[in-house]
């Protein structure tokens, strides 16, 4: 229960508005599927626009057959957007979907919702909006021309939060976790090129917010909600140093107190940028590493060094912040070496936080188009995603969650070993899982 509102959805919200076009938005998250009916029943809105991604799509897909299989809601038009569609597009129409959105979304909604106020949604007018996919007259995918990037984010106003109840969230996160955070975009894009990442939406771009548009919308929240945290979903936070001293001194100069965490890169990283950080509100960065071993960093094209990853880690810790990474088992090319120097890699750095993720390729990434040909078997279009599908990797499948068993037991036993007044029956338990996982490991080796 660490929920954060759709700030996709409420940036196409927030532009409708502002361009003149009333809509409401339904927010799932605290809610039903038979409430989500009921309220469309009541409704009838002559357009349904929702969020579609590896997550949502089975939900995606219930709402399409609910809505598409009732007489008197039939004819309301279903727009998806979201990542899920550039590499499935045909599926999603076939299955019911009237439109789709392929890509960034606010300029096409909005070509979209001026051609239905106008009673034309014909192909002939449809085959004039860039960045839409549909089927033609004869039932034939048809593929629009790519929609250009909104160059200048700060062209985008806020995101409509009002137009959901937003103390559900801050009230989830307070009951469980203490404490509340909200999150807050200022970019879009990544320039990187890691082969597991998706670039469906905004492609291999860098667009930024302007530290005076990124400090205000904070100001508008801080005036509105109660909060504690921030949280940036930013894929690489501090890319541009020049930004980030320019997002400090902005902070400073409009006298903003923050308190927030993000997600960077180690080579995007050194000790006068952590100070920046710092300086900025910044009180836990998770740092990107995926591997404990360069063999598979490199195969990744991650282009960072292990050992860089774990300097940053530790020079953040010596300097008073929190840190966090993420490990991806299961790459193709691991071998139980490469997981022992992940192991290493994580006792030696030792962030505060970390998660594991076996590795899955989703459709339409470098990793995807290396494994295409040793997919183990096909995956269900309405009942399954990509992290259903499953490839011949290095080991079986269920060797790789032992693995993630193993990593943990092995790490905690290593840190309660070395802390003075340890709980001798903690350490032996956790040595104990960490060998019986090992051995599992050892087993599942043997008999792939």
């Amino acid at each position: 229960m660490k929920p954060y509102p759709p700030l996709g959805i409420l940036y196409i919200s927030a532009y409708l508005k502002k361009s003149g076009f009333e809509n409401k938005i339904f927010d799932s998250t605290f809610s039903t599927f038979d409430e989500l009916i009921k309220h469309v029943t009541i409704e009838k809105p002559d357009i349904l626009a929702l969020y579609t991604n590896l997550m949502t799509k089975r939900n995606v897909l219930r709402v399409i057959k609910a809505i598409k299989h009732r007489e008197d809601l039939k004819d309301i038009r279903i727009i998806l957007g979201g990542p899920e569609l550039r590499h499935n597009a045909e599926n999603f129409l076939r299955f019911g979907a009237d439109i789709l959105v392929i890509g960034e979304g606010e300029q096409t909604m909005l070509e979209l919702v001026e051609q239905y106020s106008r009673n034309d949604d014909s192909i002939k007018a449809l085959s004039k909006i860039d960045g839409i996919a549909y089927l033609n007259e004869k039932g034939e995918l048809k593929l629009n021309p790519e929609r250009k990037f909104i160059k200048n984010p700060d062209e985008l106003p806020i995101p409509n939060r009002e137009g959901i109840d937003l103390t559900l969230y801050l009230k989830a996160w307070k009951e469980r976790h203490g404490y509340n955070a909200i999150s807050v975009s200022t970019m879009r894009g990544c320039p990187y090129t890691c082969k597991w990442c998706s670039r469906a939406v905004y492609g291999q771009s860098y667009r930024r917010r302007s530290p005076a548009h990124v400090v205000n919308e904070i100001k508008q929240l801080q005036n509105r909600y109660e909060f504690e945290t921030i949280w940036f979903v930013d894929d690489v936070f501090n890319i541009s140093h020049k930004w980030l001293t320019e997002f400090r001194d902005e902070l400073i100069r409009q006298g903003v107190n923050i308190r927030y965490e993000c997600i960077t890169r180690a080579d995007r990283m050194n000790t006068e940028v952590i100070q920046y950080l710092k300086e900025s509100g910044c009180y836990r960065v998770w740092i990107g590493a995926e591997s404990g071993s360069q063999k598979i960093l490199d195969a990744m094209n991650r282009r960072v060094k292990a050992e860089e990853v774990r300097e940053m880690i530790r020079e953040s810790k010596r300097q008073g912040l929190e840190t966090g990474t993420f490990i991806m088992l299961g790459y193709p090319g691991e071998t139980e070496e490469d997981i022992e120097e992940t192991i290493n890699h994580l006792s030696e750095s030792s962030p505060d936080y970390y998660t594991i993720t076996v590795a899955y390729p989703i459709k339409g990434t470098d990793l995807y188009l290396e494994v295409e040909q040793q997919q183990l078997h096909q995956i269900s279009f309405e009942k399954q995603n990509d992290r259903d599908r499953d490839f011949k990797r290095t080991y079986p499948r269920k060797y790789y969650d032992f693995a993630v068993r193993r990593i943990f037991n092995e790490l905690e036993y290593r840190k309660l070993s070395s802390v003075n007044g340890k709980k001798f029956f903690r350490v032996i338990v956790h040595r104990i899982k960490s060998v019986l996982a090992k051995s599992a490991m050892i087993y599942y080796r043997i008999v792939s």
